[in-house]
């Protein structure tokens, strides 16, 4: 048996996330950054969402392809779709958004890469879903959905802009 979430609970898990953000940042300057592929687009939906509120929150979108320590075991020739952070990355605020937190290496390589772009004052992370069996000491500040899932398990996430439909199904390996 498979856990699923619907369009509808993706919606409710972004409205949560947004509420997290206003609640300790409505009088704060912060910046938004996407984790591509799927972070982006859950930044996006946030950054619209804070926009709906009156907020108007700059926001960038970060590749960490060549950032990750499993470069070795992607495929001979991983796909570079590009950053795009057009502020000032130095004494920023930032919220990094991710689709999926489980080991922290996604966040982990993240870091890496933005530091590269400067020195943050402050990173806080947001997700949409946290399903735990972190690796590495990394807590998210802001989370959609809790997914109780084993540590082998597939999170498979579609989001309309990447992938025509919001779904997430989790796949529970048998091992």
């Amino acid at each position: 048996m498979s856990k699923r979430l619907t369009e509808s609970d993706i919606a409710q898990a972004v409205s949560q996330m947004v509420n997290q953000i206003l609640e300790r940042n409505a009088s704060k300057e912060f910046v938004l950054v996407g984790i591509r592929s799927r972070g982006d687009e859950v930044a996006e939906r946030i950054r619209s969402a804070l926009e709906t509120a009156g907020m108007n929150v700059p926001m960038g979108v970060l590749d960490i392809s060549l950032y990750r320590d499993d470069l070795a075991h992607l495929k001979d020739n991983p796909k570079l779709q590009g950053s795009n952070i057009s502020f000032t990355v130095d004494g920023a605020h930032i919220i990094l958004v991710d689709d999926v937190l489980f080991t922290g290496r996604t966040v982990r390589a993240a870091i890496d890469a933005l530091t590269d772009y400067g020195r943050p004052t402050k990173v806080e992370l947001a997700v949409l879903i946290d399903r735990g069996h972190r690796e590495l000491p990394f807590a998210p500040d802001y989370v959609g959905v809790d997914l109780q899932t084993q540590r082998m398990d597939y999170i498979d996430v579609k989001l309309q802009g990447s992938d025509g439909e919001d779904s997430v199904v989790v796949i529970e390996n048998k091992v």
